[in-house]
């Protein structure tokens, strides 16, 4: 990726309101939405934009969804969104923490009114379809939290770590072919504008050769220092695994805390795969 390229990707992303002082609105206002285009940063991670070498999705909740019904009283629900990794664009997160904020002081119908508000908002500006889903608080069931992610810990190993930034040649495997699934709750990077710190829980299952388990904790433990975007993260982590350690099926799945109400969930596999039941709650979200 060429540095012209990097730069307007950067030039973009630095558009939004990430880091500024905003103003919050009084009513509805779609255009607080600020998409970014996905391909600049993957040109640089060496993915083709319109040859993805994964599937999967994007995966967001948002705890602080409320609006005012028809006689003014106002309404709150979880919000649960998701669209396919292959959009066009991400949706900024502050842009949309502010696009909700626009629903405090607006008198909507009923939950199908603002579901497919969101919808046709989201859609016009990530370039895909997107799937949206309100849950009023006495129907949340699915939000109850689960203690950890599914796997065996990486991080009980006992490793010295010193490197902060993104070092994929800590990956190497043996010659003893697997099936497994490991996660580490130690996954840290930073916010691409702001520097803000992001915490992370990471799920990789795959099919191969054995990924040896002290590189793999010190890679991720690598992205300690690095600046970047959620969905970026876990698309780096899953072509790195793919160009060091080749194994035959892959999925990377990231669960972040929440900032500003919201969480980001990114999902990429080698297998094509629904969200539908992808979507659980950590005991840190």
């Amino acid at each position: 990726m060429n540095d012209q390229v990097l730069q307007k990707y950067h030039s973009e992303a630095a558009k939004s309101e990430l880091g500024k002082k905003s103003a919050y609105d009084n009513t509805y206002n779609p255009d607080r939405l600020y998409p970014i285009p996905r391909a600049g940063k993957r040109q640089e991670i060496g993915v083709d934009p319109m040859q993805l070498p994964f599937y999967g999705f994007d995966c967001w909740n948002h705890y602080e969804v409320s609006w005012l019904n028809n006689k003014g009283k106002p309404m709150i629900a979880i919000a649960e969104l998701f669209y396919d990794c292959s959009s066009l664009n991400l949706i900024e997160s502050k842009s949309l923490k502010l696009y909700f904020n626009s629903f405090n002081n607006t008198r909507i119908q009923n939950v199908d009114e603002l579901e497919n508000t969101i919808k046709i908002d989201l859609q016009a500006r990530v370039g895909a379809e997107v799937w949206v889903k309100l849950h009023l608080l006495d129907t949340a069931y699915q939000f109850v939290v689960q203690q950890s992610l599914t796997g065996e810990s990486l991080d009980h190993l006992d490793i010295e770590c010193s490197v902060y930034l993104v070092e994929p040649s800590f990956l190497s495997t043996s010659d003893e072919v697997v099936e497994e699934q490991l996660f580490s709750n130690l996954l840290k990077s930073n916010c691409l504008v702001t520097n803000q710190p992001d915490w992370g829980s990471v799920q990789i299952s795959y099919k191969g050769k054995k990924i040896n388990r002290e590189g793999l904790l010190k890679y991720l433990v690598s992205f300690r220092n690095h600046n970047e975007f959620h969905e970026q993260c876990i698309e780096r982590i899953f072509v790195d695994i793919m160009n060091y350690c080749k194994p035959e099926q892959l999925t990377v799945y990231g669960r972040y805390t929440r900032r500003g109400g919201l969480d980001i969930n990114p999902y990429r596999s080698t297998e094509m795969t629904s969200f539908t039941d992808k979507n659980l709650r950590l005991v840190r979200q």
